[in-house]
């Protein structure tokens, strides 16, 4: 049986950000959209370099890194996020992000949606020490809490997350938003769901 959380633990790019436009950056450089799906896995900014340096680009290497990066401040939630992450609060969860990606981004992003008072508090791991999926990552945001990682659920769309989480302790929940199958080679996450929506009607339910 799945365990009842205290906190929601929400990564940020894809789970929460609609990356379309970012990917669409790519393609105005010069590169190839499939590179963004390779480089959302880290969001490191020495991968976007090494990435962009192996295909010809219509501009130079630093110009081509500033349009990709500069797009992250103006990205859209998905659709179902604001109302999915009010009816979690207002059912009495904590909510929390832990991204591996910056604060100010999140802090934006969720401000824009006008959902930035649902959250408590906004993670990164650039103060854990480690990226995830390291086990360190999930138990800083679990300290950061105050609480224990068994009390957390991580909201994901990502499997590699998913498994880190759950190698951490927590429970987990997977938004397929692709309508993909998962991963076999991954710990299965206790809940599955298409939308945010739909996963906080399970949870609050």
């Amino acid at each position: 049986m799945a365990r009842t959380p205290s906190v929601v633990v929400f990564d940020v790019n894809e789970t929460l950000s609609d990356m379309t436009p970012i990917a669409e950056r790519f393609t105005e450089i010069g590169a190839p959209e499939h590179l963004a799906k390779t480089w959302f896995a880290v969001l490191a900014d020495g991968a976007l370099r090494t990435l962009l340096n192996e295909v010809q680009l219509d501009r130079d290497l630093d110009a081509a890194v500033e349009h990709v990066l500069s797009g992250f401040m103006d990205l859209p939630v998905h659709p179902d996020v604001p109302d999915g992450a009010r009816a979690l609060r207002a059912a009495g969860f904590r909510l929390v992000t832990l991204s591996n990606g910056s604060t100010r981004v999140a802090e934006r992003l969720l401000t824009r949606a006008g959902i930035r008072q649902a959250f408590e508090v906004l993670l990164s791991v650039e103060d854990a020490g480690s990226w995830k999926p390291a086990r360190d990552a999930y138990e800083y945001a679990a300290r950061t809490c105050g609480t224990d990682p068994a009390e957390m659920l991580l909201v994901a769309v990502h499997p590699w997350d998913i498994d880190g989480a759950a190698r951490a302790g927590m429970s987990t929940a997977w938004l397929n938003r692709g309508g993909t199958p998962y991963p076999g080679h991954f710990t299965r996450p206790e809940h599955t769901a298409p939308t945010l929506n739909e996963l906080s009607d399970e949870l609050a339910g």
